[in-house]
């Protein structure tokens, strides 16, 4: 019934049955919903129904959020002294306000490239329960290499290693290391 009514729309319009330009310009859902909404096997395959319909299935997939464009890895936290830096030596506007920065290990640290980038990080998992603060991300800044770090990291081998300030904004400070997403922005 709700397809007649439809074809009905299209034909008050147009004076004839099918999915003409005006009627997909001003109403496109109609217009996708004439050619895939009847069992008519010869309007199902008209060029411009083909074409309607594949471009809304290019629109819902291109348009969809991505789960998660992050990377997954560890983080370890580091503790003062933070200067000097392989980054920035000892220049101390270095270091954000809010002490949300991070030395990069050698998975991030691309030749110094990193120096400067800007990461989300999200505590994940850890091998104790409860040790990631739930629905909490922070950004922070790369100022260091965690090889050449004046403090060492509380564990080996991390992907990030993060201030104290900013480990203990997404984990217990107790926990030497956690699983976490992290994305450059």
């Amino acid at each position: 019934m709700y397809a007649n009514n439809l074809i009905d729309f299209d034909v008050r319009i147009h004076g004839q049955k099918g999915c003409h330009e005006p009627t997909r310009q001003l109403f496109p859902s109609r217009c996708i919903r004439w050619c895939v909404g009847l069992a008519d096997s010869a309007r199902a395959m008209n060029p411009s129904c083909i074409r309607t319909a594949l471009l809304l299935v290019l629109l819902l997939v291109t348009t969809q959020p991505h789960l998660s464009r992050a990377d997954v890895g560890t983080a370890a936290h580091y503790s003062p002294p933070y200067t000097p830096t392989a980054c920035f030596g000892n220049d101390p506007a270095q270091f954000p306000s809010s002490n949300l920065f991070a030395a990069a290990g050698e998975g991030i640290w691309d030749n110094g490239a990193s120096c400067g980038r800007q990461y989300l990080v999200r505590c994940i998992s850890a091998s104790i329960s409860g040790t990631c603060i739930p629905s909490q991300t922070i950004q922070v800044r790369i100022v260091d290499r965690v090889l050449s770090s004046t403090s060492r990291p509380s564990s080996n081998g991390a992907t990030i290693v993060l201030s104290t300030t900013a480990f203990g904004t997404i984990a217990k400070s107790s926990a030497a290391a956690v699983n976490v997403e992290y994305q450059q922005v």
